[in-house]
């Protein structure tokens, strides 16, 4: 089994690769042009920290955490997500005490233990944007609108925003016990992970995968209607600015993610070419988790976007990415003599910023000419004993066939035109 991936994860071939470096590009200039700077955040954290910060009554936390003990006996921790890592990193390294808001972006590797399935593994990857400091609904608008921007930069089509309030602490004290009550009258139908909720947490049952927790779900209250005046005012302020910024979107009393931090605004951007309609991006405000690790009470908002579940919806668009890892050159030689000035003048040409290959294997000129057509080099260079002694070649476009004679010394400036 060691030459076989571990279940649940999936190598990154080179035939892809590029995939990934142009999409995330979009996505680092996009944060960039939205004033958002980047952070890095370890890959493991204190337990605890998913624990207090996620919520102990989610399945994340339940049933899809990769926790170990370390050798000094610490519990170890893979992350989920990225918001709570970024939210103790706030507050380990005091950024609230610089300007505010504080706005950052992310692109990380994630693990859950969950069943694989199309765009969901176990190791995944997750582009992320947090903003603290600021309770305003001109920041909720903001953060869907980057969202909502870099989607389109890519070219994606067919994708529906949904956005929901499910209210503050109060309005949710209030409408648990709505949703006790009703629960409480299917009881004896509820999963047992479900039973247990009941009286920690309701709001969870609403996000339970079992197919008859779900058909008894339909028919729940609904949080919408419980929201107090604060609530509902900021929730139709967002509603006035993305009208007013010409971005459309959906009202879905339904969503309350699936994470206990969020509160007030929560949204979701679907796709419908992956399948049945699924989700892209989430996110929504987590106002009380900066004050729940242990800071001073903050307002923030954030969103998560799964890499695999866009690349899905790309491809199954037949969206075509650009491959902007294309050789510049490969150069083939002819002899032992002419190989040496072939590995001198590669290493000029790369000094100089050109993309430069050549052969490593000894083969034949058909076969490296094959080669360089395989890998896509845009131009070729056959160099022998003349090309060396004369310290010149003929290099040829790979697509055109047309053919430019250039000497040595001048052919970083040839291939910079």
């Amino acid at each position: 089994m060691i030459t076989k991936a571990p279940k649940g994860t999936k190598d990154l071939l080179p035939s892809d690769s590029y995939k990934w470096q142009y999409i995330e590009s979009i996505f680092r200039e996009t944060c960039i042009n939205f004033g958002y700077s980047e952070i890095r955040t370890p890959t493991f954290e204190h337990t605890e920290l998913f624990e207090r910060g996620v919520g102990d009554t989610t399945d994340v936390v339940e049933k899809q955490m990769y926790t170990f003990n370390d050798k000094s006996n610490r519990s170890i921790t893979l992350r989920p997500e990225g918001t709570a890592s970024v939210v103790r990193c706030f507050l380990e390294n005091n950024l609230y005490a610089n300007s505010l808001p504080a706005k950052m972006f992310y692109n990380i590797s994630c693990f859950r233990y969950e069943k694989p399935q199309a765009g969901r593994l176990r190791e995944f990857h997750q582009f992320g944007v947090e903003a603290f400091g600021s309770g305003e609904p001109s920041l909720d608008a903001e953060i869907i609108s980057l969202a909502i921007t870099f989607l389109n930069r890519l070219g994606l089509k067919n994708l529906e925003l949904n956005i929901n309030s499910i209210g503050c602490p109060e309005c949710r004290k209030r409408y648990n016990e709505a949703l006790r009550e009703y629960f409480y009258n299917n009881y004896t139908q509820l999963c047992e992970t479900c039973k247990g909720r009941l009286e920690r947490n309701p709001l969870r049952i609403l996000d339970c995968k079992s197919p008859i927790c779900q058909d008894i779900a339909k028919n729940a209250p609904i949080l919408l209607d419980y929201i107090c005046d604060d609530c509902r005012t900021h929730f139709d302020s967002v509603q006035t600015i993305l009208n007013d910024i010409g971005i459309k979107y959906g009202i879905d009393a339904k969503i309350v993610r699936g994470l206990d931090y969020y509160c007030k605004t929560v949204f979701e951007i679907l796709s419908n070419n992956i399948g049945a309609k699924s989700a892209v991006c989430g996110g929504g405000r987590y106002d009380g988790l900066v004050e729940e690790l242990g800071g001073t009470p903050t307002p923030a908002i954030g969103f998560g976007l799964g890499i695999e579940r866009l690349i899905l919806a790309l491809d199954s668009q037949e969206i075509t990415i650009p491959n902007e890892n294309k050789l510049d050159v490969f150069i083939a030689s002819v002899g032992e003599n002419a190989s040496k000035h072939v590995q001198k003048l590669a290493y000029l040409l790369r000094n100089q910023g050109i993309s430069v290959d050549f052969d490593h294997m000894k083969k034949s000129l058909k076969a490296q000419m094959k080669y360089a057509d395989k890998i896509g080099a845009l131009y070729s260079v056959v160099i022998g004993d003349d090309e060396a002694e004369k310290k010149q070649a003929e290099i040829k476009n790979m697509k055109t066939g047309e053919k430019t004679a250039v000497n040595f010394s001048d052919m970083a400036d040839f291939f910079k035109k």
